[in-house]
Order: structure tokens, then C-alpha cells, then sequence
């Protein structure tokens, strides 16, 4: 992997005149609108970096942005990827370690998730304080390289307690519903059924989306401190439980995307 990751990393110092970013930033489905806080610099279409994945997502644009946002330098995914596209696990993650080897200090995700609490509505934001894992495999699989973490990397913290602190209490000024809880990642990408739904949350899940873990992992094996908010786009209550489209996925995103970008901007402006 260092080989690949040595020759991805200088092809895109070369295109950006050596930028160095400070946050990397992760934009989930229908959450690319932050990339209109930054004053970009480059942009880099996946499809031009060397093993870099391409996103297969038509509502994915697929672009590396760098730029500065609130005062900070920072490289923003504008279409993030997925293990149901058909990628391993090491593909997903590849972009963090390069972000990681260009200088990230922190590491911002956003997804779009379905609420499994009945507190959490349609619409409301939801910051992750702890994950359940049921992707298939992990991203550390396979030999590990001791330069970039060791084999048994501890997952007691994986997100960043004061950046969650300093988050709700932004949301609260704002007067923006924001709850925390449980992220569950699963494979997708189908939705889940009645019976999967109520299991779901029986474990301890308050939302389950098919992203963000493994990022999270990888993240915390390179010890990248992580903040990660999911947009409650649909609601899996068993009781309640009604068909969703994509369209509709994407339309209450594009609706919550204004307040998680307010959430993040300021958030970044603290740093």
C-alpha cells in the first residue's frame, strides 16, 4: 500500500502546488452543498487521480475539492463511496489515508441515515457518538503496516468528544434539533425490513446508514480525530413503517443539508 499511496499523494501535490490541508471533510449522499462554503482552489475528478476509486453513484459527483473554509485549509470528498458499489474495504478507505498523508488533522463525515428512534424525525440531524459495525469485513484486514497504525488499534473513542460537546451547543444557539446516538453501518443497499429495523434498534442503534465505519476505523488507526453527523432522511419505525424512495432520500437531505452545513462550518471555524 505505501507504494500506491506514495504515488497517489504526488500526483496530487504536483496538481495542487503542494496544498496542505488541515480537515478532511467526507460529503454523504445528497450532502454536497458544504463544497459551496469553500473558496476552491483545485478540483480533482477521482476518475484523473492514479488508484484512486471511482464513485459509480450517478448522484455523486466524484470530485476532490480543496480549498479554504472559514479561515482553514481543507480537502473535501463531493462523493464518498461505498462497499455495496462493489469495492473492498481497503478501496472505501484509500481516501483517508491519502488525506491523511497530505496533513489532515481532523476529519469531518456527514451521511444520510434512517432513524431508528422514534424521538429522531425525518429531517433532524443526528451526531454520532458511538458505532455497531455489520459491514462484512474490516478495513484493517490483512497486513498491517506499523507506520501507519498498529494491528490492534483501540475503539473505545472513535469520535471526538469535545467536537461533539462544541457541536450541540452550536446547534442549540442556532436553535437547530440535533440529537446524538448510535450510527449502525450495514452493508446496503437495500433498505432493511420490519423485522431488521426492530433488531436494529434492539442492539442499541438510533440510525443505520451503509457508510462512514470504515472511514472511522481507518481514521482511528492513523489516530485522525473524527466528528460525524448523519441527516435523518427516513424513518424505520416498525409500527409506522412506509415505502421511501431515493428521490425522497435525497429531497429531505437537500432540505436538513443547510442546517448540518452551518453545524460544520462553525464547527471548523473553532479549530
Amino acid at each position: 500500500m505505501f507504494q500506491t499511496l506514495h504515488e497517489t499523494v504526488e500526483y496530487i501535490k504536483l496538481k495542487t502546488n503542494d496544498f496542505q490541508p488541515e480537515i478532511g471533510i467526507v460529503l454523504g449522499t445528497g450532502l454536497g452543498g458544504l463544497v459551496n462554503e469553500i473558496e476552491v482552489e483545485f478540483s480533482l475528478m477521482y476518475s484523473n487521480i492514479p488508484n484512486f476509486p471511482i464513485s459509480t453513484l450517478e448522484f455523486h459527483s466524484g470530485k476532490l475539492i480543496f480549498g479554504v473554509l472559514n479561515g482553514k485549509k481543507v480537502v473535501a470528498m463531493q462523493g464518498r463511496l461505498h462497499y455495496y458499489e462493489g469495492y473492498s474495504m481497503q478501496q472505501i478507505t484509500f481516501p483517508i489515508r491519502v488525506m491523511k498523508a497530505l496533513g489532515i488533522r481532523n476529519l469531518f463525515i456527514s451521511n444520510a441515515a434512517g432513524s431508528l428512534n422514534p424521538a429522531f424525525k425525518k429531517g433532524d440531524l443526528m451526531i454520532i457518538n458511538d458505532h455497531i459495525n455489520l459491514q462484512p469485513e474490516s478495513p484493517l484486514r490483512g497486513r498491517n503496516d506499523a507506520d501507519m497504525g498498529p494491528r490492534f488499534p483501540d475503539m473505545s473513542q472513535p469520535y471526538q468528544k469535545d467536537l461533539i460537546k462544541h457541536a450541540l451547543a452550536i446547534a442549540e444557539e442556532e436553535k437547530i434539533t440535533c440529537h446524538q446516538g448510535v450510527y449502525v453501518s450495514v452493508t446496503g443497499p437495500n433498505l432493511e425490513t420490519k423485522a431488521e429495523y426492530n433488531y436494529l434498534r434492539i442492539i442499541g442503534g438510533d440510525a443505520v446508514g451503509m457508510s462512514t465505519v470504515p472511514e472511522v476505523i481507518v481514521a482511528n488507526h492513523m489516530s485522525i480525530p473524527v466528528f460525524a453527523v448523519s441527516v435523518l432522511t427516513d424513518e424505520g419505525f416498525t409500527d409506522v413503517l412506509v415505502p421511501v424512495s431515493l428521490e425522497e432520500i435525497l429531497a429531505t437531505a437537500r432540505l436538513a443539508e443547510p442546517k448540518m452545513t452551518k453545524i460544520l462550518s462553525q464547527l471548523i471555524l473553532s479549530l
